[in-house]
């Protein structure tokens, strides 16, 4: 399946700490859908993810950081669920940070690209 263009242009901001631990749009959408729904498996269901790729994404996510940034409780009569750690979600605040900066620091240089490349299969 061929991923939508972001507008900005930006396409894939990946960043990359060490060799344990990166974060890119995919790993911050996951962490920003479990923070919305306080589960890995509505989270993962949303970006039509299996909760077993969900939940390989969060462990590699905590084990690499050396810290949890994802909690989980257990199911039960309380249904469990996740949420984001302090951690968590100050990885994510950062990474979307990045993102907004290094679209705004590419943005000209995007549009000067754009108006060089023809369109493919141009609308009437």
């Amino acid at each position: 399946m061929k991923r939508p263009v972001p507008a900005s242009g930006l396409g894939h901001l990946r960043i990359v700490l060490d060799e344990n631990f990166y974060i890119g749009p995919g790993r911050a959408d996951l962490l920003e859908g479990i923070e919305r729904t306080g589960s890995i498996s509505a989270a993962g269901k949303a970006m039509s993810m299996s909760y077993k790729r969900a939940w390989s994404l969060v462990q590699a996510l905590n084990d690499g950081a050396g810290t949890p940034l994802v909690e989980t409780i257990r199911g039960g009569t309380a249904q469990g669920g996740a949420h984001l750690t302090e951690a968590g979600r100050e990885i994510l605040a950062r990474y979307r940070a990045m993102q907004e900066k290094t679209g705004a620091a590419i943005e000209p240089d995007v549009e000067a690209m754009r108006a060089l490349v023809k369109p493919a299969n141009p609308k009437p």
